[in-house]
């Protein structure tokens, strides 16, 4: 693949903000999801729905962390637009496989994407509930983090049926 098939760089292969100016303006929604894997001994904590700590909830907690950081997401990437979300959802709930599934719905109407905001949320919810329980242990693996779906712009994308 040549420099060139790169959005961030421009002709001489230098990195450079992508150029929206004359992009149409488009409702772009994007969702993605990231995979915390706890043990046995945090497990345990679990009461309901959530897991409480001296830090307070974890899971209500890393909701919040992970809506802030999505807000922030062009502060964060570099060469990354900074967008005015419209919207911006975080969920947690346990799959099938007993992880705890954290998926972040984000959307605006605008001249680019979405995706790396609603990413960026999934993946600062995970890291959240990670140092909220890591007094608890250290065997946590968060794995997984990827879009699974984006609508709006130049092509669609979808994991999900």
């Amino acid at each position: 693949m040549s420099s060139q098939e790169f959005t961030h760089l421009d002709k001489a292969g230098n990195p450079s903000m992508v150029d929206v100016g004359e992009k149409p303006v488009t409702k772009r929604i994007a969702k993605a999801r990231s995979i915390v894997v706890l043990d046995g001994e945090i497990m345990e904590k679990l009461q309901g729905e959530e897991i409480h700590t001296k830090k307070g909830p974890v899971f209500q907690t890393a909701i919040i962390a992970g809506v802030m950081a999505a807000k922030k997401t062009g502060e964060l990437i570099p060469l990354c637009h900074p967008l005015g979300l419209e919207n911006c959802q975080v969920e947690i709930s346990l799959n099938a496989q007993n992880e705890v599934e954290i998926i972040c719905t984000a959307s605006l109407t605008g001249k680019t994407g979405i995706e790396m905001e609603a990413l960026t949320g999934a993946s600062v919810a995970a890291l959240t509930i990670y140092d909220m329980c890591k007094a608890f242990s250290h065997n946590i693996i968060i794995k997984e983090t990827r879009l699974i779906a984006k609508s709006g712009g130049k092509r669609d994308f979808s994991l999900e049926a």
